[in-house]
């Protein structure tokens, strides 16, 4: 079934062979693009939100394209289950990357080898297959943009500290990256508690407990695990939310002890939680900016090296961030304002109604 919104910029395509959908945000658009998200309770109003940061996203970096995304209800847990269910998904959308309608790639809770089905539609450049110090390079490339984001925000890293929501493929190339540009990662948390040192964490022990323990490395670290919402209370230099949408809301807002908002995670705020963070004077960056490492990495050139690659992450999303900075109400609204001035230069009067906030679910047709 295929509906387009009341503001005639957003549909849904709920498919036929998984559970599962794709949102696109501008009706018209020749060609859509975004990441799929497997989670057992992705819904497609998170669908619809993260399609719309796309948009965004796409428009700081001066890309004709809509913004899309994919959700597969599964387990991830599960192998068989989530295999099946992968392969039904790329089935399915094959048509529409064939078309050029829709091209994806990973997301939360999926992997570029999950994508093989439709590659031979959609070649990636070489660099996403390769492996940087022995670590798989869709691990490293969107970390990588947010840790250069929050140096980009604090004019500096070193002596800085961070708490990091989520400690998955992005959390810990989040927590990786700040340390070897001479941060303290401070606080941790994982969908079963956080954990807290104001003399740092060790994030290598994290890392290699990730891959046996999953969630729980947290608990390698012999230290007493709190809630997972304690993050938010972490003193700190900068917060890096890495969860689902709209983890900063009013409440999450008016506890956070961060100079610093920096998201690896997509629309990460919520209208409300954007404006207590404004009137608290914490700085809130654009999610679409920070963590676009990825996307920019996906558009490089087929045969640029992975140093090149990640070189270019950094200038890019440098740059956007000190474009930003100087609006004054702050710098998400710095950004949307850039994404949208671009956006008019091929849409004309035809933009998104609404910024990429956490909100209400809208009305199909």
């Amino acid at each position: 079934m295929w509906g387009w919104g009341q503001n005639l910029t957003v549909g849904v395509l709920r498919l036929q062979t998984v559970d599962g959908f794709v949102a696109f945000d501008l009706e018209g658009a020749r060609m859509s693009a975004g990441g799929t998200r497997l989670a057992p309770d992705v819904s497609e109003q998170e669908i619809v939100e993260l399609a719309r940061a796309m948009t965004y996203k796409f428009a700081v970096l001066g890309d004709r394209l809509g913004g899309a995304k994919g959700g597969v209800r599964a387990h991830a847990s599960d192998p068989a289950a989530r295999a099946d269910a992968m392969a039904r998904y790329c089935a399915e959308i094959r048509p529409l990357v064939a078309s050029r309608k829709f091209l994806t790639g990973p997301d939360l809770g999926t992997h570029e080898e999950d994508f093989a089905p439709i590659r031979d539609l959609a070649a990636v450049p070489s660099a996403i297959s390769s492996t940087v110090d022995g670590v798989s390079f869709e691990d490293v490339v969107t970390g990588f943009g947010v840790a250069a984001a929050a140096e980009a925000a604090l004019g500096g890293l070193t002596g800085r500290r961070v708490a990091i929501e989520g400690f998955g493929k992005v959390g810990g190339g989040v927590a990786r990256e700040v340390v070897r540009r001479g941060g303290t990662v401070v606080a941790v948390s994982t969908v079963l508690g956080a954990v807290h040192d104001p003399g740092g964490l060790d994030v290598e022990t994290l890392w290699k407990a990730r891959r046996q323990m999953g969630d729980r490395c947290i608990e390698a670290l012999g230290m007493a695990v709190a809630p997972t919402s304690a993050l938010f209370d972490a003193p700190a230099d900068v917060l890096v939310p890495g969860a689902r949408t709209g983890a900063v809301d009013h409440l999450r807002a008016a506890r956070i002890q961060a100079h610093a908002v920096v998201p690896a995670a997509n629309v990460p705020y919520t209208a409300e939680g954007l404006r207590t963070l404004e009137r608290r004077g914490i700085a809130a960056h654009a999610d679409f900016i920070c963590n676009a490492g990825a996307v920019i990495a996906y558009r490089s050139r087929p045969d640029a090296a992975p140093a090149q690659v990640l070189a270019d992450v950094e200038a890019r999303i440098r740059s956007l961030m000190g474009q930003a900075a100087g609006h004054p109400q702050g710098p998400f609204a710095g950004a949307c304002e850039m994404a949208e001035r671009f956006l008019a230069t091929w849409r004309g009067d035809d933009l998104p109604e609404g910024r990429p906030l956490a909100s209400a679910p809208p009305t199909f047709a």
